[in-house]
């Protein structure tokens, strides 16, 4: 029997919600696979801070460093919503990514065709859509130094950095073409190279590795015309790399393609194999949705993909990977629908209800 470590890390808001949907999930595959999980669970987020005083424990880095895989809910809401605040939940998430080195953030967009009509973009350009964003995620302007606010001559200023140095540049440009090969053979890298000398290095130095790769029909495009053709063509598109910064803003956009955030998973790796097997933390992109916490209505769906690229990236196993998401698509292809993807309220099921349906389709599997 295969035996795991798993860290759980439910959050606020919804986190905790579509996460005990998940751990639902996993303990019917430990009930029929070969597979066995040891699970720990810690607070992070505002929990954290309500806690501890602090978003995150140094004591939950350790055990996520012992682990194969951490699980994350979601962090924040309007009890932490102060920007200057010297504690705020999201540095529970900006801590452990760079705590544990997590630099390949992977976002899939995938359009269910069942739920094209849930997206506000034409159906036309909705079909055959199937992205990877690929982040990079611990180095450009969010963790680029300095970055303050001063006080020069009585006025108020701040600065913020935008660092890269080739070897970062270089590892994310080598995953995308390999998961390239992977998919459908193309490749866009973002960048702001006719502004940004970070953006010119990002270029030249993905350039040099394309030549490594040159079966992989490969693009630069410019950020800003890449955020206006993937809403013109998304279906242009298959594997995205881009930096931390734009890729936190084009992963947002390309996320509404679905119609859902409830619908889209990410994962954020590091020490990766050539395979792309390595240590991962799985979050659905949804946020807190504090709007909707303890209503019973969260869409658990993102959370059982978040679990598929578990099993995928971090332990290996892409025969369970495939079921879960077979299972998905089984429980969408069936009519059953949360409210976010409903096309009328009065057709829409609980939380607990979706996941109780995606985990049977698995038992059945």
């Amino acid at each position: 029997m295969k035996k795991f470590k798993l860290l759980v890390l439910a959050g606020d808001g919804i986190g905790p919600e579509v996460t005990d949907c998940g751990l639902q999930l996993i303990n019917a595959i430990e009930n029929k696979e070969d597979i066995s999980f040891e699970i720990k669970k810690e607070l992070v987020g505002g929990a954290a801070i309500d806690a501890f005083g602090e978003a995150i424990k140094n004591e939950t880095i350790e055990l996520a460093k012992k682990s194969d895989a951490v699980l994350w809910g979601a962090v924040g809401g309007p009890k932490w919503d102060n920007p200057s605040a010297s504690v705020r939940p999201e540095q529970g998430l900006l801590k452990i990514r760079s705590e544990l080195n997590l630099w390949a953030n992977l976002r899939p967009v995938k359009i269910w065709k069942e739920l094209i009509d849930s997206s506000s973009i034409k159906k036309e350009k909705l079909e055959n859509v199937d992205i990877l964003v690929i982040r990079e995620l611990v180095s450009g302007a969010y963790f680029g130094k300095p970055q303050e606010r001063r006080i020069v001559n009585g006025k108020r200023e701040a600065v913020d950095t935008i660092y890269y140095n080739e070897d970062q540049i270089a590892r994310i440009a080598h995953l995308g073409f390999k998961l390239a090969k992977k998919r459908r053979n193309k490749l866009h890298s973002i960048d702001k190279a006719n502004v940004l000398e970070s953006s010119r290095l990002w270029r030249e130095v993905v350039q040099e590795i394309q030549t490594q790769y040159t079966e992989v029909d490969f693009q630069n495009i410019l950020v800003d015309a890449a955020t206006m053709h993937l809403i013109r063509e998304p279906s242009d598109f298959d594997v995205v790399i881009a930096s931390n910064m734009f890729g936190d803003i084009i992963t947002d956009e390309a996320s509404m393609l679905s119609g859902s955030l409830g619908m889209l998973p990410s994962a954020s790796l590091s020490n990766l194999s050539d395979e792309g097997i390595g240590f991962g933390l799985y979050e659905p992109i949804h946020g807190s949705a504090p709007d909707i916490t303890g209503l019973g209505i969260a869409n658990p769906i993102a959370m059982f993909l978040c679990i598929a690229m578990l099993f995928r990236h971090s332990l290996n196993l892409e025969n369970i990977a495939l079921k879960i998401e077979s299972s998905v698509a089984d429980t969408i292809k069936a009519g059953l629908r949360t409210r976010d993807i409903a096309i009328e309220l009065k057709e829409s099921i609980s939380t607990n209800e979706m996941a109780t349906a995606i985990i049977n389709s698995y038992n059945k599997k």
